[in-house]
């Protein structure tokens, strides 16, 4: 069974004490684009790609279709390295395109499984990316086998493909809800058929997906950053459960789930969207800048100097350094340009891994108390080094503050969070993180005072506002996959990837 390239770094850093600071990071997911009726597509397309690149940098893909023909070009790496030459764009003609950016959260990463997937059906050709994870993909992926259906990748955005063909429908909006009914877990769509683009949330909304529109022709994304970048108009979030379709005829708004209430995924706000991005109607910069501000006042500490952990901890410590009246400092510099890869000679220079990426400005830190402000720990092996690094520097106390609450659950929703007994807070107390981390204080940010950072009082704990499990373990659908016998998720995972 081939590995990741993640897995395989894991590995190979495990065999040679390499440290990556990465490594202990939420992956982000994947991100979906579209445009329909344009005469530069695909170009438009790759832009928005490019703009939503931090939602997924394994792999990028393009279809487009010419009114005759659907062209495809899926490659591995980043968009600007595949998608910036005009002979690329040229090989996607046409005035629709749709895109996707990926990091796999189910199947290994090889050509096979970049998407836009496509498939030739009754009806015509159809091109679909993915965005979220499905819960029972594995499920109906074994049962679409057994009734002799041939899968040409091992993700579980494939399933969808099987589903709308085997469909007993005439249109094919038809038979794209009848395929949605069968899913679970959580999604956003883009699809492009010979003549529509068609884009679907899950029933709770976990996943975004919003509608723009340029030079009066429409756009799937999943954020607004996609629309800036080429200078698009924001019309409106899809709604959660809702499946739109745009043709020549114009727009069409179908809402084939009974109506539930939204539970968007809250780490949207925490960690995977843009800064710039409007998800849900609120900045997330904004939010995140409130998340900071809360933690100041829920977690008070007498210090000298607020320090971003670059860069997801910069909004949170400039709204925590606001609220309490300490100045800001970037006591940390990150170096952007060290690969992942990277690999360290010496057992002394590996022991001080995290500085390939990581420095610290030595003469903001010497001789002060400060507080480190990041968005989150998951095993806890960067925030470790992070405050050993800050003492090298001459810090006189390091204390350690989180803008959001601990992370305690895995998700399977599409981020790619460790199996829970990985999990630094699933296997201690808040004492015992303090003592892995070196700090000499540490908190968290509460899950009622995140709820007060997006606007609410506290979490509904009967209705909840937001998809939160990984805080609170309560997962806002069924996991069928999970729920198999004897199967763990490390199992499935496995399985997934080896089928």
């Amino acid at each position: 069974m081939q590995q990741t390239p993640e897995a395989q770094q894991t590995q190979e850093n495990q065999e040679t004490g390499a440290f990556d600071p990465d490594a202990d990071r939420l992956r982000e997911e994947c991100g979906v684009f579209g445009i329909f009726g344009h005469p530069d597509a695909a170009a438009i397309t790759a832009l928005g790609l490019h703009a939503l690149q931090h939602r997924g940098q394994e792999a990028a893909g393009i279809v487009s279709y010419d009114g005759k023909r659907f062209h495809s070009e899926r490659r591995l790496g980043l968009v600007g390295d595949n998608f910036s030459r005009r002979e690329v764009i040229d090989r996607l003609p046409g005035t629709t395109a749709i895109g996707h950016v990926r990091y796999s959260t189910t199947g290994e990463t090889i050509l096979r499984n970049v998407q836009p997937l496509f498939a030739e059906l009754e009806g015509g050709g159809f091109a679909v990316g993915h965005n979220g994870n499905l819960t029972n993909g594995l499920s109906l992926r074994k049962s679409l086998v057994h009734e002799g259906a041939m899968m040409q990748s091992t993700t579980d955005t494939e399933v969808i493909l099987h589903l709308v063909a085997r469909a007993r429908r005439n249109r094919f909006v038809d038979r794209f809800i009848e395929g949605l009914r069968q899913l679970e877990g959580a999604y956003a769509f883009v699809g492009l058929t010979n003549k529509k683009l068609v884009g679907a949330r899950d029933p709770l909304g976990i996943r975004p997906l919003v509608i723009g529109k340029l030079d009066g022709c429409p756009i799937l994304a999943s954020e607004t950053c996609a629309l800036d970048i080429i200078g698009a108009q924001y019309v409106r979030d899809v709604e959660n459960g809702e499946v739109v379709i745009f043709d020549e005829d114009g727009a069409q708004s179908h809402k084939p789930f009974p109506p539930m209430a939204a539970r968007p995924c809250i780490f949207e706000y925490v960690y995977f969207s843009r800064p710039d991005s409007i998800v849900g109607g609120r900045n997330v910069y904004d939010i995140r800048k409130t998340m900071g501000a809360e933690l100041a006042r829920e977690a008070p500490v007498a210090a000298d100097v607020i320090v971003p952990v670059p860069d997801s901890g910069v909004p949170a410590a400039i709204g925590f350094a606001q609220a309490s009246g300490i100045p800001y400092e970037l006591g940390i510099i990150r170096n952007h340009y060290v690969g992942r890869t990277f690999i360290q000679p010496t057992q002394s220079i590996r022991d001080q891994g995290v500085r390939l990426k990581h420095s610290a400005n030595r003469a903001v830190v010497a001789g002060k108390r400060i507080v480190l402000v990041d968005d989150s720990i998951v095993r806890g092996t960067t925030s470790r080094k992070i405050v050993q690094m800050m003492r090298d520097a001459g810090a006189k106390e390091v204390h350690f503050r989180i803008a959001s609450p601990p992370i305690k659950h895995p998700d399977y929703y599409g981020i790619d969070t460790p199996e829970r007994e990985k999990l630094l807070a699933a296997t201690h107390d808040l004492e015992g993180m303090r003592k892995f981390i070196g700090a000499d204080t540490l908190a968290f940010l509460s899950v009622d005072g995140i709820y007060r950072a997006m606007g609410f009082e506290g979490r509904d704990p009967v209705r909840p506002q937001f998809t939160d499990h990984c805080f609170t373990g309560d997962y806002p659908t069924g996991l069928t996959d999970l729920d198999a016998k004897d199967a763990s998720p490390r199992q499935l995972s496995l399985l997934a990837e080896a089928i």
